[in-house]
């Protein structure tokens, strides 16, 4: 594996790997900041900041940031999340010089022009609209609200609509002063890169900036709760969370595969058991994801009224027998679904430079994929029955109900047949 990586001076980090071969490369800025890195009356600040840096900047009108990168074919786009905001292009290798000096751009020299803040609130506010009508994508809001109370991670990434009507442009640029520091940028770049010239450009364009300390979040502690909204909706949407190890924590390969045998595929307990078997549902999943100081194992699903009960109730049964009877052939297919999965990804330059930006940010470097693909073969069938146990048994949950629920199951009433 060929990865680079390059600290200058003032904190900037550089990372890249060169893929043989390809004609094309991916490269973007990851901002070690989101919506977790905002006071309450900040909510929704990193998602906005993040669609203003494509309207404009004191080289580029919008329309010009679009036309630089699509008039050679490439493209362009971003993405917010609640540890990361992520600016990136895909180019052609001769194009590479064009895309970093692009996103160099939108990052170092936004406008922030008033009218076009007007424009881009429309569009929030839409985008949160839309998700209020996706029931599928407004419950794990709801689900991350009553796992993380009063903390940053249990609020939305889009923002609440109050909030967002009312960011102006000191309110952009605080965040940014704030936040967007060289300590806090890595640039990841992979495909047909040259690690030396993107240092030399990388250089050019973020060596002036000026480090300084940032305000570190708040600890989260995932407390639990229940959520329940009563609507007429054809389906009643189930999602259940349990807390699961944070991303630095040596058990979280072994909670991925745990929730991979659970309901991750359609070999999967719950899939099997739940939708093949009884034909309780349509969509039914499990998944493990991770924070920097948490984690959450959630499980979803959507059934009629009628059936919530019975699916609910089986859920639980089935996570209490996968802690007693999980298979060595269960365990063994998840992992080799976890590595497939891990490798076919990295056949894009795009998911490389994911990769490397986000290894760097939970261990300050990146380990060869065969360090990887080690921590994940040595999970035992001993190690997730131990946390399948721990799960079911002991570890705090949270409910989320969305549709017709009024005689839906409680939290109470799951964690008793947990207990039972």
């Amino acid at each position: 594996m060929s990865v680079q990586l390059t600290t200058l001076p003032n904190g900037f980090r550089i990372v890249t790997e060169h893929m043989p071969g390809l004609q094309s490369a991916a490269i973007g800025v990851w901002v070690l900041a989101g919506a977790r890195n905002e006071r309450a009356e900040q909510n929704g600040i990193a998602h906005f900041l993040e669609h203003m840096a494509f309207k404009g900047t004191k080289r580029r009108s919008a329309l010009e940031i679009a036309e630089a990168i699509e008039d050679v074919g490439g493209y362009i786009n971003a993405y917010t999340s609640r540890e990361v905001t992520a600016y990136y292009v895909r180019v052609l290798k001769e194009d590479v010089p064009l895309g970093l000096d692009v996103v160099a751009d939108i990052l170092r020299n936004p406008v922030f022009d008033t009218r076009e803040i007007e424009v881009e609130r429309g569009v929030i506010l839409q985008e949160i609209g839309q998700a209020a009508d996706t029931p599928d994508d407004i419950i794990f809001d709801w689900l991350q609200e009553e796992a993380y109370p009063d903390h940053p991670l249990g609020r939305t990434i889009l923002g609440a609509e109050e909030r967002v009507r009312g960011f102006a442009r000191p309110d952009l640029e605080g965040f940014v002063d704030q936040y967007y520091r060289p300590g806090q940028m890595i640039l990841s770049a992979a495909g047909a890169v040259d690690h030396d010239e993107l240092v030399r450009m990388a250089t050019d364009m973020f060596g002036d900036m000026i480090p300084s300390s940032v305000i570190e979040p708040p600890l989260a502690r995932f407390q639990g709760g229940e959520a329940r909204h009563i609507k007429d909706l054809e389906q009643a949407h189930f999602a259940l969370a349990f807390e699961s190890p944070n991303y630095a924590d040596p058990d979280i390969y072994t909670t991925q595969i745990y929730a991979s045998a659970l309901g991750g595929s359609m070999s999967s307990r719950l899939f099997q058991e739940i939708r093949e078997k009884r034909g309780l549902c349509y969509t039914i999943y499990a998944q493990a994801g991770a924070y920097a100081d948490t984690g959450m194992m959630t499980i979803y699903a959507g059934t009629s009224a009628d059936q919530l009960g019975d699916l609910a109730g089986i859920t639980i049964d089935e996570m209490k027998r996968a802690a007693d009877d999980m298979s060595a052939a269960e365990v063994e297919r998840a992992r080799a679904q976890m590595k497939a999965g891990l490798l076919m990804g990295l056949e894009s330059p795009s998911n490389r430079a994911e990769r490397l930006a986000r290894m760097l940010q939970i261990w300050g470097r990146v380990p060869e994929l065969a360090e990887v693909v080690g921590r994940i073969d040595a999970v035992t069938l001993e190690d997730v029955r131990r946390i399948a146990e721990a799960t079911v048994e002991r570890a705090p949950s949270a409910l989320a109900l969305y549709g017709p629920v009024e005689n839906a199951p409680t939290l109470i009433g799951l964690n008793e047949r947990r207990a039972a």
